[in-house]
């Protein structure tokens, strides 16, 4: 039997998620990048659509669970940059995901991937960007 302390914990942790993601994808778009989910992930060294995920009968399958969360364009006079960001409350990558985004650089799909965390500026959450090659490096 599930904890119901636990079940209630992970309720709590996605809708937070959910709607940090939504604030990311709030201040790209202010700041004049085309923000798109991105709904592929990396299966056998090859980008195919992320798979959905069943969660029982009479709920909504999981849609969207992509890696990195957004694929956002710039568009200037000069040239478009394509970019990958990836919504971490707390800012850190799990080994898995720090693998995906070496892949995804050294084949350049994405020019960068930005990692955006959670930060607090006079008791109001704000959003920060980490360039993930600075961060973490490509070796």
């Amino acid at each position: 039997m599930k904890d119901p302390i636990k079940v209630e914990r992970g309720i709590k942790a996605k809708r937070n998620g959910g709607a940090f993601e939504l604030r990311v994808r709030n201040d790209l778009e202010c700041k004049g990048w085309i923000v798109n989910k991105w709904n592929n992930n990396i299966f056998d060294n090859v980008i195919k659509a992320a798979r959905h995920i069943w969660r029982g009968p009479n709920r909504p399958m999981t849609f969207g669970t992509g890696f990195p969360d957004f694929c956002c364009h710039f568009i200037n006079d000069i040239a478009v940059e394509v970019i990958g960001v990836e919504s971490k409350s707390n800012g850190n990558l799990s080994k898995e995901e720090k693998e995906k985004c070496r892949w995804y650089i050294k084949r350049n799909v994405f020019s960068k991937i930005l990692i955006a965390k959670k930060t607090k500026i006079k008791n109001k959450v704000a959003v920060e960007y980490d360039d993930f090659e600075e961060k973490y490096g490509t070796g």
